[in-house]
């Protein structure tokens, strides 16, 4: 498994912008496709956006397409989130995670939490209105 620690979260007012990186260990890391899911007080962890193991396909929710833009860099073992024009609704706490191996990467797979094998803590990001 890859050990993930998320940074980059804070308090930003609406319309700002936020980048959230996520350090993995382990030389593995290129084997990994990536996402970040999030998670807002009362409600049920949600997918956000996922990468392939080359970063040449991604994925987004619906809410934060055009908005957000996932990437990688396998050389420094590091998956990014760029939050741009964010709103007081994308306010969560923001997981990066691991999808298992052997997963195919398709929507179906990469949308649903219990599919990823391991997860980072968590980084706060709140939008002020």
């Amino acid at each position: 498994q890859v050990q993930l620690v998320e940074s980059g979260g804070g308090l930003v007012q609406a319309g700002g912008s936020l980048r959230l990186s996520c350090a993995a260990s382990g030389r593995t890391f290129s084997s990994y496709c990536m996402g970040w899911f999030r998670q807002a007080p009362g409600k049920e962890r949600e997918f956000v956006a996922a990468i392939n193991w080359s970063g040449g396909i991604t994925y987004y929710a619906d809410s934060v397409k055009g908005r957000f833009a996932i990437s990688r860099d396998n050389a420094r073992n590091t998956v990014y989130l760029q939050m741009n024009s964010l709103k007081p609704e994308d306010t969560a706490v923001y997981y990066c995670a691991a999808l298992k191996l052997g997963y195919p990467f398709l929507v179906a797979y990469t949308t649903t939490p219990s599919n990823f094998g391991s997860w980072g803590q968590g980084t706060q990001v709140t939008v002020s209105s």
